[in-house]
């Protein structure tokens, strides 16, 4: 599959973003010269960094004085956490020395910073919020997942992700069950709308392993999602003829020891897995105060761990999502290649306008070596939100659209 990308450089030293002496700094030395890069057009990770903080804060102020119920509040990194009193005392046991748990906003291809630290008087509590109201169209039939065969590319997946108990990581935490399999059916109902010739299966994806700012007993900057509300979700989605996308966040952990934490779930045939390299952090790095990433070798080895759950367990092939909004979130991108049993989906993930999102989907998906294509969409951030009509506009057309 042809496909080029730049190799990442190490992380040197840096200012804080948004400090006097980030926004002073000369620009950092360019990577060699690659075979592609976004046009010049396209405004470089600083100026779309402060560009997006001005906005944001804007509209935030703006939403405050005259109301509105489709903005939220973006706060500084991490936005919500979830606390202790939101999980299960089984998790928080298994995790030892309790951390205080969360998990660092998206954002629009660069991490948004603030001066501050976030306080325990800012976390908000566990409860459930009303969500922007979607667009309904209960005469566009929506699919169940299929006892055999593949999903892709017969089938197009509609997804809600997030934490089940916390709103702030997704749309997944702001509602209950029933009421969230209500909405997300509205939702997977616009794009069969949209395209009657391909049937939409709703899912879920849940964060698994939490990305963490402080180590916990063990290191790795991960809070595990307790099994029995992974199982609660997961036995309900199954009801229901739903998907479930298992979501790690790697920390300073591995991919490979993440997996084994999930790898009785994943052979269940409405279960699969995605990995989000945002919070895959190496040795002196903290999720949510960097970036991060994972290397081709470490998704061809959950490819190869899915292949052979499917073949063991003699269910139908696993989708694996990786998310990315920077080029250098995937080290060896071009290495990726199909393998059977696993169904490879690339997101592009990030907030932004219609504008930056297409630019980036293009540039990450489009033009790069992917098997099957995704995008996420937040209702919140992306100001105005692409309809489902526009996202299947894009070229390809997605197979895989998640929301926030």
């Amino acid at each position: 599959m042809p496909g080029r990308i730049a190799v990442r450089a190490g992380r040197p030293a840096s200012p804080r973003p948004f400090s006097s002496e980030w926004l002073a700094a000369d620009a950092p030395e360019e990577s060699p010269p690659t075979a592609f890069r976004l046009p010049p057009w396209v405004p470089n990770g600083r100026t779309v960094s402060t560009a997006i903080l001005v906005v944001v804060s804007i509209t935030a102020a703006s939403a405050a004085l005259f109301g509105g119920n489709r903005m939220m509040v973006v706060s500084p990194v991490p936005t919500q956490t979830v606390t202790e009193s939101a999980l299960p005392h089984a998790a928080i046991d298994d995790v030892g020395e309790q951390p205080t748990p969360g998990v660092p906003a998206p954002t629009a291809m660069a991490m948004v910073a603030s001066d501050a630290d976030t306080t325990e008087g800012d976390i908000p509590p566990p409860n459930f919020v009303q969500a922007p109201e979607l667009k309904v169209d209960l005469a566009a039939p929506v699919a169940e997942a299929p006892a055999e065969g593949a999903l892709l590319p017969t089938y197009r997946i509609v997804t809600f992700y997030g934490h089940p108990h916390d709103p702030g990581m997704g749309v997944v935490g702001e509602y209950e069950i029933e009421q969230l399999s209500d909405k997300l059916r509205e939702e997977a109902a616009n794009y069969a709308a949209a395209d009657p010739s391909r049937p939409v299966i709703p899912a879920l994806e849940l964060i698994a392993t939490v990305a963490q700012r402080v180590p916990g007993s063990d290191g790795t900057y991960i809070l595990d999602t307790d099994t029995e509300t992974l199982t609660a979700y997961i036995d309900f989605a199954s009801e229901q003829g739903m998907l479930v996308v298992l979501d790690l966040q790697v920390g300073r952990g591995t991919v490979a020891a993440e997996i084994e934490k999930v790898r009785d779930l994943l052979a269940r045939p409405n279960v699969h897995l995605a990995i989000d390299p945002e919070f895959a952090v190496a040795e002196g790095e903290i999720p949510g105060e960097y970036i991060g990433s994972v290397s081709a070798e470490s998704i061809a080895y959950a490819q190869k761990v899915l292949a052979e759950i499917s073949a063991e367990h003699g269910i139908p092939p696993k989708m694996l999502i990786v998310h990315q909004f920077r080029e250098d979130m995937i080290q060896g991108k071009t290495q990726l290649a199909p393998v059977p049993g696993v169904q490879l989906v690339i997101d592009a993930d990030g907030y932004g306008g219609p504008e930056l999102k297409t630019a980036v989907y293009n540039f990450l998906v489009r033009d790069e070596p992917v098997e099957f294509a995704g995008v996420k969409l937040f209702y919140g951030q992306d100001v105005p939100l692409l309809t489902a009509q526009e996202i299947l506009d894009l070229v390809p057309a997605p197979d895989v659209i998640i929301y926030q």
